[in-house]
């Protein structure tokens, strides 16, 4: 079977419900795992094993996750008990398969989950490695938001005559985002975390999910939260599981009311009482989108979506709108005025509430002391205004008002280019412009160029670390790169050919996972 479904259509039960009824409890240990299931991301791995231990639960049904980042030992240990069901993903999978510790042979079922996904993070060569372990005589279902090329050569080659269905995801979007407010600020990039930091003054949220592109500005955004007075908490990629384990009990136990995190690390996250999603990078597609703002607004609560868009990302806004069937709200960014106002309101409230409890009586000896001496609407104010406090310098610069950006046309973009590689190839002494447009569509627009990075799987390189060493150091939107394929030693990444020599310039400089890397243009065909 091959699905296309994106998330919060039911996958998980639609595959563990079938494969809990065929599975063998009384084989012997070594061949007792019936089925496979293949997900991106840990959290993912645990929130499927989760769905199917209870839906299993009557049937004894044992479901054991396996993921990078936790201990091997106890794992193995798991494995040689026996299990019906085993969620992994692809790279601890593989370690466990060429250890032998993971037997595959009476594997009547496998599932791949978000193959898109996997396929995103690299995980191309591992999946065919994995498949190739299981028998030729199996069920095997793909489940994707998409159905990209690469998701159709995976198909051609593992399934056999699939069924083919697909969700409509359109009156899906529409119904899971229906009770969520959607509101986007134009905002220079210089003054994104000054407009972050008002509008979560403003907005009071309980609990927030805040978006970031890069491990980097994850780990610089929380620093500064932390420093402003908020309990923020990281998530991403580069902390061990245990850290992840413990930054998620404290954000479900709401000890930490914002979390900021990659999309990869926020992958199959299910937290009921997130209030507010903020967007403080644009989503770089209209799927990426929709599954971030999806997790708010759950259990039928009312939710927030916040998009800190700049200028040149205005058109970006529509996308989404198409993509939720709802509108989004362009709002401007909170003034000082409103900042003030918004203060004095919540200290209003919380006052009304400390009079409504009563118990003041400890209080009024210090209010009849400086009864004789003041009026009581002054001693009052004042008590207002020590609560309350100052505003920070920060508080008193506005921030400047901004207008969208006018979009190009795409004849004069595509003149333009010509140009630049015109005047490049006469050596004009102008760097050529770094190109943003397109998304994963770049290579459509503008001629790409292949490039050869030494390092890969065995440095624990992922694409999200290339793509945040180029954006980072060049100043890219990361939608101008396109695809990144990873193998054991080396990498592949496709960047517009009009800065291919400024990337190789600026990467050979610096470092990705902390190592310099040998970069150059590939030279091999593929």
């Amino acid at each position: 079977m091959l699905a296309q479904a994106a998330t919060g259509t039911g996958k998980t039960a639609a595959f563990a419900l079938p494969l809990l009824h065929r599975l063998t409890p009384d084989a012997p240990p070594r061949e007792r795992t019936a089925a496979l299931v293949l997900v991106p991301t840990r959290e993912l791995a645990m929130q499927v094993a989760e769905a199917i231990h209870r839906y299993g639960k009557g049937l004894g049904a044992v479901a054991m996750p396996i993921y990078g980042g936790a201990p091997m030992e106890g794992q193995i240990r798991s494995l040689k008990r026996g299990t019906d069901v085993v969620i992994a993903t692809p790279g601890r999978a593989l370690d466990h398969i060429r250890r032998k510790t993971l037997f595959l042979a009476s594997v009547k079922t496998v599932v791949l989950d978000e193959a898109d996904e996997m396929l995103d993070m690299g995980f191309a060569e591992d999946l065919e490695a994995i498949l190739a372990a299981t028998p030729a005589e199996k069920q095997a279902a793909l489940f994707s938001a998409t159905l990209a090329p690469r998701i159709a050569t995976i198909a051609k080659t593992h399934l056999r005559e699939p069924e083919i269905i697909t969700v409509d995801t359109e009156a899906v979007r529409t119904a899971k985002t229906a009770s969520i407010r959607q509101v986007a600020y134009i905002v220079p990039r210089a003054h994104k975390m000054q407009a972050l930091g008002r509008i979560l003054d403003v907005e009071q949220p309980t609990s927030a999910i805040v978006f970031c592109r890069t491990r980097t500005e994850v780990d610089e955004l929380t620093e500064t939260l932390n420093g402003h007075g908020f309990h923020a908490e990281a998530l991403h990629g580069g902390l061990s599981q245990d850290q992840r384990d413990r930054v998620m009990k404290r954000f479900r136990a709401k000890t930490s009311e914002l979390l900021i995190a990659t999309d990869v690390a926020a992958r199959g996250l299910d937290v009921q009482h997130v209030s507010h999603v903020v967007n403080y990078d644009v989503p770089n597609a209209s799927e990426a989108y929709v599954h971030r703002i999806g997790r708010t607004g759950r259990a039928g609560r009312a939710g927030t979506a916040i998009t800190l868009a700049e200028p040149r990302e205005h058109r970006w806004l529509r996308s989404f709108e198409r993509a939720t069937g709802g509108s989004i709200e362009v709002a401007t960014v909170p003034t000082v005025a409103d900042l003030k106002a918004r203060r004095l309101e919540l200290a209003q409230a919380a006052l009304r509430e400390v009079i409504l409890a009563g118990e003041l009586d400890p209080w009024r000896s210090v209010v009849a002391g400086l009864a004789d001496e003041f009026d009581l609407m002054d001693i009052a104010a004042a008590a207002v205004k020590q609560g309350v406090g100052e505003s920070s310098e920060a508080d008193e610069a506005e921030i400047p008002a901004t207008t969208p950006a006018r979009e190009r046309h795409p004849a004069r973009e595509r003149e333009a280019m010509r140009k630049e590689r015109r005047e490049s190839a006469a050596g004009s002494p102008t760097p050529p412009r770094r190109p943003v447009k397109g998304g994963k569509g770049a290579g459509a627009r503008y001629a790409m160029a292949k490039l050869y990075l030494g390092g890969g799987r065995k440095l624990k390189i992922r694409p999200g670390d290339i793509v945040g060493a180029i954006t980072n150091e060049m100043s890219l939107d990361a939608s101008a790169i396109g695809g990144i394929q990873i193998w054991d030693r080396h990498s592949i990444v496709e960047v517009p050919e009009t800065i291919a020599d400024d990337v190789i310039r600026t990467l050979s400089a610096t470092t990705i996972k902390g190592k310099k890397l040998q970069i150059r243009r590939d030279r091999s065909v593929r």
